[in-house]
Parts: C-alpha cells; structure tokens; sequence
C-alpha cells in the first residue's frame, strides 16, 4: 500500500480551509437569521432572479434534494417566492422577496468582511496565484474519473 503522510495530502489542507471560511461565514450570516446554504442561494436568487431549483443547486454546489430543502425554509420564513413558469408549468421559478433582500443585505455586509478579511492576508500576487492554482485544482478533479476502475 503506498500511503502518504497527512501533511502532504492536499486534501487535508483543502478540507481544514473549506471548515474554517464555512464556519467564519456561519459566524458572519447567522446575525441576519441565515445559514450559508440560504446565504448563497440569496446571493444566487439576486443576481438571477427567476432561476431553477436545480441551476440553484449546481451554483451553489449542493445537491438538488438540499437546495430543495434550503428553498422550503427561505419560502417559509417569505425570503423567496415560488411560481409556475409561464411557459414550463412544471418548471418552478423562484425569487428573492423585498424581507429577502433586506436579509441578504444584512448577510452580507458581514460575509464580505471575511472575504476581504482573507484576501487581506495575501498579496495582490499572492491572490492571483492562489485562485489560478485553485482553479487548477478543481479543473483536474472535475474531469478526473476516479470512480472507472
């Protein structure tokens, strides 16, 4: 079995960076009454209003059955609204309500502080390189078939 130490498994660093800016933007939301799933769908909804549950998914990269759930709290609470598209009555179009808004607002003047927060600890150069080898990253692990044996 060949086996590589924790520290040089990429994943590992990858993972405890996903933890910490998900557990500082919970951190940051959760004063607006959000979580970051309903946080990122606001932020999705707002910028394209009238969008699918399942492109809403796919943008915030989470499953279709979560997003689902996401939506049915936001809806309860009347941050969204829901309708039959007009042509695709089957086809649910969901939009960001004026209380929805306002708590997308309120989210993310705080969410944007820790992503500012975060860039601040790299230089200009520094950001430039970590997002093209992020980029890298995801490109290589999304065409990768692991799973073909």
């Amino acid at each position: 079995m060949t086996s590589l130490p924790l520290s040089e498994r990429l994943g590992t660093h990858f993972k405890r960076a996903e933890q910490a800016l998900n557990a500082a933007k919970s951190a940051a939301v959760k004063p607006s009454g959000l979580t970051v799933p309903q946080y990122a769908a606001l932020l999705h909804l707002s910028a394209h209003p009238g969008i699918s549950a399942a492109a809403l998914a796919r943008a915030c990269s989470v499953t279709p059955p979560t997003m689902n759930t996401v939506l049915k709290n936001l809806q309860e609470h009347g941050l969204i609204e829901r309708t039959a598209h007009e042509w695709h009555r089957n086809i649910l179009e969901t939009r960001i309500t004026a209380e929805g808004e306002a708590a997308l607002e309120r989210a993310d003047v705080r969410a944007v502080l820790v992503e500012r927060g975060l860039a601040a600890e790299f230089t200009d150069a520094e950001r430039d390189t970590l997002v093209a080898l992020l980029a890298r990253a995801a490109a290589y692990l999304e065409k990768a078939r692991f799973g073909d044996g």
